[in-house]
């Protein structure tokens, strides 16, 4: 017997022999242990305010390790049962309600990282940083595409029929096989063959990587895909405007006056007056710039295109006092193009 047999088994036996809290009073050391895991779950929801929610397939116990070594100090994982999972969960569902939105993801192999630090997404990254290459398995979901490229093999050229099997076509270069053609061995979503694995196991290629994958994450009783952590300020203030902008044009459909629609009925009526005016010679203050657009668009053409060359073109042709009023006259210009104030209406 080996020396890491022998260890295993006098851990076995010293784990046998250890005396658990409660083993005292009758209580199976399963039962004990069922008990401070429940207990640590529980302390776990009412201290903890965010949860991110795990997978962990075909994560092995060394990455396990090192992703709780660097989340010390920043959260906790705690993996468990399913089943007492969810009963757990249920149980303090009167102290808050909001931890029902958890019980439809408690499936598979899964887990829960605690925390209670407010970039999420650093959290995040700490996780599904540690990731080991794999060797593909028969019936596995293939993860990504897996490409052989053309070339040699550094197989014998005994070897040619297998590869004939598998409608591979191959040559023979200076003592090796070589592929001719790239072939595509797995796609993506689909179960990886036989036949794969048994390519992959000769070219001595491991071509996946697994690692732990956040899933959902519960953020003051709020719930949402990770994916949501990617988004910049940029992409939330581009959505919220692009939500503005429909409920608009419904308001504007159904006849419906809101705090939408306030802005562009501003832009439509001052069109109008433009139009009033330019018809019937009308005149008011901000009409005199549009007129004089209208009169001499050339000159305006000319006062914009420096802005449009850059610094050193407008430094090169900067306008004289008097035509600084052209220089204004371009920004009321955009009330008849879709970078003015007038808008798209």
């Amino acid at each position: 017997m080996s020396d890491n047999e022998d260890n295993e088994v006098e851990d076995t036996q010293q784990e046998d022999q250890m005396v658990l809290p409660g083993e005292e009073k009758g209580l199976s050391k399963r039962k004990i242990r069922k008990n401070m895991y429940w207990g640590k779950l529980e302390a776990a929801l009412s201290e903890y305010k965010n949860i991110l929610i795990i997978g962990v397939d075909f994560v092995g116990s060394k990455q396990m390790q090192q992703v709780r070594l660097a989340l010390r100090g920043k959260a906790i994982v705690l993996m468990g049962k399913n089943t007492i999972m969810r009963k757990v969960i249920r149980d303090n569902l009167e102290k808050n309600e909001k931890l029902e939105a958890l019980l439809p993801y408690i499936r598979g192999n899964m887990g829960f990282v605690f925390t209670n630090e407010k970039d999420l997404k650093a959290i995040r990254k700490i996780i599904v940083d540690f990731k080991e290459p794999a060797a593909a398995k028969s019936g596995v979901v293939a993860p990504i595409d897996v490409v052989i490229p053309a070339g040699p093999t550094g197989l014998d050229p005994g070897q040619t029929n297998f590869f004939q099997t598998l409608n591979i076509s191959t040559k023979i270069t200076r003592g090796t096989i070589e592929i001719t053609n790239d072939v595509k061995l797995c796609t993506a979503g689909e179960k990886v063959t036989a036949s794969a694995v048994a390519l992959l196991s000769k070219l001595n290629i491991r071509p996946f990587e697994f690692g732990i994958v956040v899933s959902q994450v519960y953020e003051n009783g709020a719930l949402y895909e990770s994916k949501v952590l990617d988004l910049s300020a940029a992409d939330l203030m581009s959505m919220f405007c692009h939500g503005i902008s429909k409920l608009a044009a419904i308001s504007f459909e159904i006849g419906e006056i809101n705090a939408a629609t306030v802005p562009h009925s501003f832009g439509r009526a001052f069109k109008t007056l433009c139009a009033i005016a330019i018809t019937t010679d009308y005149m008011f203050d901000e009409m005199k710039i549009v007129k004089e657009m209208l009169a001499n668009p050339g000159a305006f053409a000319a006062a914009a295109a420096p802005a449009a060359g850059g610094k050193a073109a407008a430094a090169a042709k900067a306008p004289e006092p008097e035509p600084e009023e052209e220089e204004e006259a371009v920004g009321g210009g955009g009330l008849f193009d879709d970078d003015g104030g007038g808008g798209d209406y």
